[in-house]
C-alpha cells in the first residue's frame, strides 16, 4: 500500500509539472502569435483537405486566435490533462497522441475546404472522454470517483460537439472526444489473469515482449479560421 501511494504521489507530481510546462509553452506561443497578428495560427493551424498540412494536427493544439480563446481553453486543459496524467506519464502521452490524431483527422477530412482550425479544446474534449471512460473501464476506485466527478462538472460542455456555435470547430471537439474514448479503451487496465504471459517462460523473449506491451497498456487491445 505504501509503495502504491508513493508511486501515485510521484506520478501526480510528474503530471503537475508536465501540465505546467504545457501551459507555459502554450502561453509563450500565444504571446509570439499575438505579436505576429496571429500569423502563426494561420500558418501552422490545420487546413482541411491539404496533404501537406497533415503534420499541423500536432501544432494546432498549441495555437489560438485570441486571448479569450486561450483563456477559455487553459483551465480545463490543465485540470483534465492533470487528471489524465496522474496515473502515469506513458499512458498519458499515448492517449494524447491518439487524441491529436483523431481530432486532427476528423477536422482534416470533414471541415470545410481551406478552413484553418487551431486551438486546444479538441484536447480538452479528448481528455474529458479519456478520464470519464477510464473510470468506467478500469477496476480502480479512485479512477471511478474521478470519472464520476469529471462527468458531473464538465458534462455541460458536451454541447460543443454539436454545430451550434459559429466560428467554432465542433468537428475538432467531436474528433477529440472520440479519440479520448478510444484511448481509454485501448489503454485500459487488464485483470491480473489476462496480464500474465501464460504461454511464455518468465525469462523468454516472448515474456519480455508481453511485459513491455502490458507496461504500455496496449496488450491484446483490439476560408475563415475555426477555433477549438
Amino acid at each position: 500500500m505504501a509503495s502504491r501511494m508513493t508511486r501515485l504521489l510521484s506520478d501526480s507530481r510528474d503530471a503537475l509539472f508536465t501540465m505546467l510546462g504545457v501551459q507555459a509553452v502554450i502561453w509563450a506561443v500565444q504571446v509570439l502569435n499575438w505579436l505576429d497578428d496571429y500569423g502563426l495560427s494561420r500558418e501552422l493551424g490545420l487546413r482541411s483537405e491539404r496533404i501537406g498540412d497533415l503534420p499541423e494536427m500536432f501544432t494546432m493544439p498549441f495555437l489560438h486566435f485570441s486571448w479569450e480563446h486561450i483563456e477559455a481553453n487553459s483551465w480545463p486543459l490543465f485540470v483534465l490533462g492533470f487528471l489524465s496524467a496522474y496515473r502515469g506519464m506513458r499512458k498519458f502521452l499515448l492517449a494524447s497522441l491518439v487524441i491529436m490524431v483523431s481530432g486532427g483527422l476528423t477536422v482534416w477530412l470533414l471541415e470545410s475546404p481551406n478552413t484553418v482550425t487551431a486551438g486546444a479544446s479538441g484536447m480538452v474534449f479528448g481528455y474529458l472522454g479519456y478520464v470519464v471512460l477510464r473510470g468506467v473501464l478500469d477496476r480502480n476506485v479512485l479512477d471511478a470517483v474521478v470519472g464520476v466527478a469529471v462527468a458531473a462538472v464538465y458534462s455541460t460542455i458536451l454541447i460543443g460537439v454539436l454545430p451550434v456555435t459559429p466560428g467554432v470547430s465542433w468537428l475538432g471537439h467531436l474528433g477529440g472526444l472520440i479519440g479520448g474514448m478510444a484511448a481509454a479503451f485501448l489503454l485500459r487496465d487488464r485483470p491480473a489473469e489476462q496480464r500474465a504471459p501464460k504461454a511464455a517462460a518468465p525469462d523468454s523473449p516472448g515474456a519480455a515482449l508481453l511485459k513491455q506491451l502490458d507496461d504500455l497498456g496496449i496488450q491484446d487491445a483490439p476560408g475563415p479560421g475555426r477555433q477549438v
